[in-house]
């Protein structure tokens, strides 16, 4: 596989820092979770499946568990010879934390010249906002995404995503892998700063271009995204659920009004978004309430336009391409879990479904480390481990 022999301990709580640890253990790296004595807290949030929550299985599978008290002597000195053999570090404290307790960056590099260090934050390192504590939805606040949500004046409603989280994740994970392909040539690691509000600006080219031109907020009444075009709508059906029409290219407009007797509406539909669109959307919706959700589906399915049916999470679970694709695996007690996203034709990921206990692989690891049986009991009694 593309990481094996590539080693990473992950100090990360929630979603974005052990989603990168995942990713990377599904690719062959060997993923090291340091927890504290209370345990990962994803461990307890939502119901057990076989004695794991849904949250932890998606995020934690195929890792292994040390638990570890850093703040301890003999904590710290266990974890610096961890460091020495690992090539990542990922972390989400608050900034500044890391080095009180002896494991920042210049602390580990001092032990471990090629780590590549990935520091996890809301707002970075540095700056007015660094000691600010956040989760995603503080985050989608500050950079104008949780308003994004306000056509037709309504309030701004909690994300029904953490797409901060994951963007942050997402980026940080390229922000690795593009250090450790450097170190290839340097033979250097590298500190890797990332922010939740700086990843998820990196998704907004779409919704800036009032910002950048006049210097206002964009009107969502008018903006594509948001419903201001026809054929980027959501259209309720007979059964009180919905399509999604996702393409607003001419080729698909065409298509779609020619075969539903409307093509005087095409014209429409290439003015500009907003209220010139309105009679379209206003066909539309009254079209699409004509019949139930899955008879369009199976009719806009034959017509080779941008379109979805809407699904429910159950619905959506039980699609047969997850399975075929592996998006979705089932572990050895039975339980379905998420796949990898990332596909190589060479060399493919193998999720694994193995579910790390709190702590059983602390003996394992430290035994590698050199610390004898009694040496173990002793730091077991004494609740360094």
């Amino acid at each position: 596989m593309k990481l094996e022999g590539i080693r990473v301990i992950d100090l990360s709580r929630f979603l974005p820092g052990p989603w990168i640890g995942l990713t990377m253990a599904d690719h062959g790296a060997e993923v090291i979770k340091i927890e504290m004595q209370e345990g990962e807290p994803t461990r307890r949030l939502g119901a057990q499946i076989k004695g794991f929550t849904a949250y932890f299985r998606n995020t934690q599978r195929g890792k292994k568990s040390v638990v570890l008290n850093l703040k301890d002597p003999e904590g710290l000195a266990i974890f610096l010879d961890l460091a020495r053999e690992a090539d990542v570090i990922i972390e989400s404290f608050r900034p500044g934390v890391a080095d009180r307790i002896g494991i920042g960056y210049e602390q580990i590099r001092a032990h471990a010249p090629g780590i590549v260090y990935c520091a996890l934050s809301a707002f970075g390192q540095k700056g007015p906002l660094a000691q600010n504590p956040s989760h995603d939805a503080g985050a989608q606040a500050m950079t104008g995404i949780l308003s994004l949500g306000q056509v037709d004046g309504r309030e701004p409603c909690l994300p029904s995503l953490p797409v901060a989280d994951v963007a942050l994740g997402s980026a940080a994970l390229s922000g690795i892998l593009m250090a450790l392909l450097r170190r290839e040539k340097t033979g250097k690691g590298d500190f890797v700063d990332m922010a939740m509000t700086d990843a998820i600006m990196s998704w907004t080219p779409h919704i800036l271009s009032t910002v950048i031109d006049k210097g206002q907020a964009p009107d969502l009444s008018v903006e594509r995204l948001h419903g201001g075009a026809a054929f980027y709508n959501v259209y309720r059906t007979q059964d009180n659920k919905h399509i999604v029409l996702s393409g607003a290219e001419m080729n698909f407009v065409e298509i779609l009004l020619n075969a539903l007797g409307r093509p005087d509406l095409i014209e429409v539909c290439r003015k500009p978004w907003g209220p010139a669109q309105q009679p379209a959307r206003e066909f539309l919706a009254a079209t699409f309430a004509t019949r139930t959700r899955d008879a369009w589906d199976e009719y806009l399915g034959t017509l080779g336009i941008c379109y979805a049916p809407v699904l429910n999470m159950k619905e959506a679970w039980d699609l047969p391409v997850l399975r075929e694709r592996g998006m979705i695996v089932r572990g050895e007690d039975g339980v379905e879990n998420l796949g990898t996203p990332i596909h190589f034709r060479d060399e493919p990921g193998q999720p694994s479904c193995r579910m790390p206990e709190k702590g059983g692989d602390t003996d394992e690891i430290l035994a590698r480390l050199g610390r004898d049986a009694q040496t173990i009991a002793r730091l077991r009694e004494k609740k360094v481990i």
